[in-house]
């Protein structure tokens, strides 16, 4: 059973630094890209940023350079996305993504979705 689960999620103040985690299972990490998409409260779901199968890093959310980063460790099937300097309009619901397209702002219809952790940017 193919199975993304994210973690790392909670609340923190503006400023604040989060680590996020994406486990994966059932398929071979490294054969996938892998985005983190995110939906704030109202809002439409928006892609934050992907890693390649080659470990590089692509964008989709200009409000988060220089404060996002992701990893990937293909060994232990697990991905990590590294937030610094949070603001309360990085306030949203926070999922990865397993795409053997590749990235993408717009996943292929077969990716692997988690359920996604909640963070909460607030003073």
């Amino acid at each position: 059973q193919r199975q993304l689960v994210e973690s790392g999620g909670g609340s923190v103040q503006p400023g604040g630094s989060l680590r996020l985690s994406c486990a994966t299972s059932g398929f071979t990490l490294e054969h996938y890209a892998i985005g983190w998409f995110r939906q704030a409260p109202g809002k439409e779901r928006e892609g934050v940023l992907c890693i390649t199968r080659g470990g590089v890093t692509k964008y989709y959310a200009d409000s988060v350079k220089g404060r996002f980063t992701i990893s990937r460790d293909n060994a232990r099937n697990t991905v990590h996305l590294q937030m610094n300097s949070l603001k309360p309009e990085d306030t949203a619901v926070y999922s990865c993504t397993a795409d053997w397209a590749g990235c993408a702002r717009v996943p292929h219809v077969d990716a692997y979705w988690g359920q996604g952790t909640q963070v909460t940017v607030s003073s």
